[in-house]
């Protein structure tokens, strides 16, 4: 049985149809019509799970979402990324391939998922309610949890995200040099650039 469906909206960016979905069941979070995100194609958002785009997040290429893994915001994974088990990226994310994510499940006081994942211009954190900078998560760990063992395991994660993302940067897609704009606007101007 599928649990969501494409519908008719799309939107075209850069030459790639991406298509809003539609929860066909309930499951998870999501509720029977509940509109999620854009993918490119099905294949990209598994049909099993509790995997699902939320808003303006979107799936391209031959990137895949399974398992309970959520995207939502702005986030856009694409190229051959995979985000699967628990994983939640989200904010302004750019995720092209398996560098440019890592979680980790069982963490902290309430054995939560914890991932990171690059933005356009630096490492990103969710945990449980947090979301922002790997900076402002090493400043929020140490004031909740000081030198206690989950804060000493928090202090492990993050130099071990830091060795992880060394030397990854993003490589922004076009949309992303023009502010996102769409391909038809694009002509359009053009048009009119010629015309005068």
């Amino acid at each position: 049985m599928k649990k969501y469906e494409l519908t008719s909206e799309s939107k075209l960016w850069f030459g790639r149809t991406l298509f809003r979905i539609k929860a066909l069941i309930s499951f998870g979070g999501v509720e029977v019509g509940e509109l999620g995100g854009f993918v490119e194609k099905e294949e990209n958002l598994d049909q099993s799970g509790n995997a699902w785009v939320y808003g303006n997040a979107w799936l391209s290429g031959d990137a895949r979402v399974s398992g309970d893994a959520r995207v939502s915001g702005d986030a856009r994974v694409y190229g051959d990324a995979r985000v699967y088990g628990n994983a939640q990226v989200s904010g302004n994310a750019r995720v092209l391939s398996c560098k440019h994510v890592a979680w980790f499940s069982n963490v902290g006081s309430e054995d939560g998922t914890l991932t990171a994942y690059t933005t356009k211009n630096e490492i990103e954190i969710t945990r449980g309610c947090f979301q922002g900078s790997l900076e402002k998560f090493e400043a929020a760990v140490t004031k909740r949890h000081g030198e206690s063992d989950f804060g000493k395991q928090y202090v492990a994660l993050v130099q071990y995200i830091k060795l992880r993302f060394l030397g990854v940067t993003v490589e922004l897609e076009v949309e992303d040099a023009t502010d996102a704009v769409p391909e038809t606007e694009i002509a359009a101007e053009t048009e009119a650039d010629d015309a005068t």
